[in-house]
């Protein structure tokens, strides 16, 4: 069984073209961006040590684990190089964005300007953004997780790192997770969009047809 959700965002047209359009064919002296946040990272200690891999057995972890509090990852992908921009902060409040968002300009060399492909969460339209002109925002219609190519890098931390560990506090985790991060940004690589925007909304418009179909 596989879940599913379509966007009912009435710009949802608009905003593909947008963002695949950046990812596309980026502008030129600027930077593309791919930002979110991964909330609630849990510092989880599982109740025995982990068995290794070994031949023809896989690495073994019990069920049960002990929660040891939490944190969240800001991260900003760089879809031409695949670099990471990443911060941690305990909370994801409009507070924490704001920070998130002087470390990039901080981060970026200053003739660049800088573009970012964001989603509709409330925290993302802060009005500092207004007065720093060399921020421009790419925001993905609702529901469409599946667009901003930062979740795609979140995806390997998980895979790669996440599941396979086990951390005894939030400063255990959150040293694992900049260790990780640093050893990816030594030999980074971009997650190359292909599809244009016809593709994905022809793609979608067959989908959506088939599942209406499925109803008769």
């Amino acid at each position: 069984m596989e879940t599913w959700k379509l966007s009912t965002d009435p710009q949802f047209v608009t905003k593909v073209r947008d963002v695949v359009g950046i990812y596309l064919s980026p502008p030129e002296n600027a930077l593309v961006l791919a930002v979110d946040e991964k909330s609630q990272i849990q510092a989880l200690d599982r109740t025995q040590p982990v068995l290794p891999m070994a031949p023809t057995t896989p690495a073994k972890m019990t069920h049960d684990y002990v929660r040891h509090g939490t944190t969240s990852l800001f991260a900003a992908l760089d879809i031409t190089s695949g670099s990471v921009i990443a911060q941690h902060y305990r909370r994801h409040r409009h507070q924490e964005f704001l920070r998130f968002l002087k470390v990039i300009d901080a981060a970026v060399p200053k003739h660049l300007e800088l573009h970012l492909v964001l989603d509709n969460y409330a925290t993302h339209k802060t009005k500092w953004l207004l007065r720093h002109s060399r921020f421009h925002l790419h925001f993905t219609p609702t529901s469409t997780s599946w667009l901003n190519l930062v979740e795609r890098w979140f995806a390997e931390l998980t895979c790669r790192k996440l599941r396979r560990s086990a951390h005894r506090s939030v400063i255990e985790l959150e040293r694992d997770i900049r260790d990780w991060i640093n050893e990816w940004n030594r030999n980074p690589k971009p997650f190359v969009w292909t599809k244009t925007a016809d593709e994905v909304l022809d793609t979608l418009a067959a989908y959506c047809t088939r599942i209406n179909d499925s109803e008769h």
